[in-house]
Formats: C-alpha cells, sequence, structure tokens
C-alpha cells in the first residue's frame, strides 16, 4: 500500500491506472441519477435529454452522442465543477469517478464527445428497457470513488 503525500502525486498515480471519468454532483445527489419529485423531464431517475427514449418512453436506444456526462481531464473537471458550483449556489459538491479499466455492464460504453476530447459520454450500445439501464447506472455508482467536497482537491 502507498501513502500518498500530495494531491499531485495522488494524480501521477492514477494517471498509471489508465484514463478516469469523473462527475461533479451535489453533495447527497446520486451520481448518476437523478432522484426528486415527479418531473417531466426525467423517467425512473433518467434525464431524457441524457438518453434517446422509445416514443412510449419504456425503452432506451443507443445513440453515440447522447449519454450522461463525464470529464476525462482534470482541467474539464474544475471547469464543470465551477459550473456545478454556480448553479447549486454555493452548496458543497462531490466528485464521483471511475477507472476506464473498472467493469462497465454490459450495454453501456464510455464515447469520447466529438466536440470536446475532455468530456465523455456513458453511452448504451444497445436497446435496453429504462428499469435495466436505472440498474446499470445504480450498479455503476456503487463502484465509483468519491472526493467529498472537492474543492480542496480541484
Amino acid at each position: 500500500m502507498e501513502q500518498f503525500k500530495t494531491l499531485e502525486d495522488l494524480r501521477e498515480y492514477i494517471k498509471t491506472l489508465g484514463p478516469f471519468y469523473g462527475r461533479p454532483t451535489e453533495a447527497g445527489a446520486h451520481p448518476t441519477l437523478y432522484k426528486g419529485g415527479a418531473d417531466s423531464s426525467h423517467v425512473l431517475g433518467v434525464r431524457k435529454r441524457d438518453y434517446l427514449f422509445s416514443a412510449d418512453e419504456k425503452w432506451v436506444l443507443p445513440h453515440p452522442e447522447m449519454g450522461l456526462s463525464f470529464s476525462a481531464h482534470w482541467q474539464h473537471l474544475k471547469r464543470i465543477y465551477r459550473m456545478k458550483k454556480k448553479v447549486t449556489k454555493g452548496a458543497s459538491i462531490d466528485v464521483y469517478w471511475v477507472l476506464e479499466k473498472s467493469d462497465i455492464p454490459t450495454g453501456l460504453k464510455f464515447v469520447a464527445d466529438p466536440k470536446d476530447p475532455k468530456h465523455y459520454l456513458l453511452t448504451v450500445t444497445e436497446r435496453m428497457k429504462i428499469e435495466d439501464l436505472v440498474y446499470k447506472l445504480t450498479w455503476v455508482a456503487d463502484r465509483m470513488s468519491v472526493i467529498r467536497e472537492a474543492q480542496v482537491a480541484l
């Protein structure tokens, strides 16, 4: 087991493990689902603008340019963190992250955003029921590491 004296030491070590995907989230919020009241912009905690839904909203369809947003570079993560901090009016922000080498459930894949190589999408690669996507996103969230109140780390 290694001990890290600085965050820079940790960043250097993470580079040896391969790419990471980070997602800033308001403290207490779920890292991959949107919990809360009934809202027409969500289906079972999945935001409609993140994925391509069938007309009856019972299925999620594959689309290489739609998925849950993740940062794949510290600079991108810092920018998104600052934006999230403004939207949440100063609430604490946690950063959830996962390494590329981690097991991602079948039917999901990280895909680089063609507009920004530091931005990745967790896309759906095969047609699946919305309940299956919720299960898989929950599975991913359960395996993510977290940096609580990430301002100091970023």
